[in-house]
C-alpha cells in the first residue's frame, strides 16, 4: 500500500513545535480498519485521510483518526490539512 503523506507542525513556524499532524492523500481505497492502523503507526495526536469531495463545490472530504478512534471533527487537523491542500494546489 503506497500513499503520499505529509507530517506537519500546525500553528507554528518552527519545526517540531506546534501541533503535530499526519495527512494521508488519495485515501479512497482504504477501509476504516486500515486507516486506524495507519493512525496508530504514526502515533500522532491526529492523522487525516483525504478523499475526493462528494460535492463539486468542495476541495476534499476528510476523515480524522487518533491512535485510538475516529473523530467526527477536530480543529487543528482541519486547518492543517486545508493549508497543505492549498499549498499543493
Amino acid at each position: 500500500m503506497r500513499r503520499r503523506f505529509f507530517t506537519l507542525d500546525v500553528f507554528t513556524t518552527q519545526r517540531f513545535a506546534g501541533n503535530p499532524l499526519a495527512v494521508v492523500l488519495d485515501s479512497d481505497a482504504l477501509d476504516p480498519a486500515v486507516m486506524q492502523a495507519v493512525a496508530r503507526e504514526f502515533n500522532l495526536p491526529e492523522t487525516v485521510f483525504v478523499f475526493p469531495a462528494s460535492d463539486a463545490k468542495h476541495r476534499a472530504r476528510l476523515r480524522i483518526f487518533t491512535p485510538a478512534r475516529e473523530l467526527p471533527f477536530a480543529g487543528h487537523p482541519t486547518v492543517g490539512t486545508a493549508v497543505l491542500l492549498a499549498r499543493l494546489d
